[in-house]
């Protein structure tokens, strides 16, 4: 079963993926100083999955609450950067996106930093 969010409208229904949203919050992450890349939500010996393209979405998980969604957002941050503040920027520009582009409410973006990336 898709998950989705519904909205009714004068013209009709409008479902909206999970998988849309998540793709929307992804990019808007990405945009973010600070962010190398999503990540995958789960680590496998310590070891973590840079995401980067497409497969953006796959660093962020849409959940359906009653009033809204919550958005649990994986990243991979630069060194050197302060995690706390991007961290705080990503939740803002995320929340800002999703609510901006499509009229959901998001009740909760969860920011978990997978790892810390060095430049080459």
């Amino acid at each position: 079963m898709v998950h989705a969010q519904e909205m009714q409208n004068d013209y009709g229904k409008i479902f909206v993926s999970n998988a849309v949203i998540a793709s929307i919050a992804g990019l808007a992450a990405m945009e973010c100083y600070g962010v190398v890349g999503m990540a995958s939500q789960r680590i496998k010996d310590g070891i973590v999955e840079l995401l980067r393209g497409e497969a953006l979405s796959k660093g962020v998980e849409v959940k359906n609450a009653e009033n809204g969604i919550v958005i649990d957002v994986y990243i991979v941050v630069s060194y050197g950067t302060k995690i706390s503040e991007v961290a705080h920027n990503i939740m803002d520009k995320v929340r800002y996106t999703v609510e901006q582009k499509l009229g959901i409410p998001v009740l909760a973006v969860n920011v978990t930093v997978q790892g810390v990336k060095v430049s080459d």
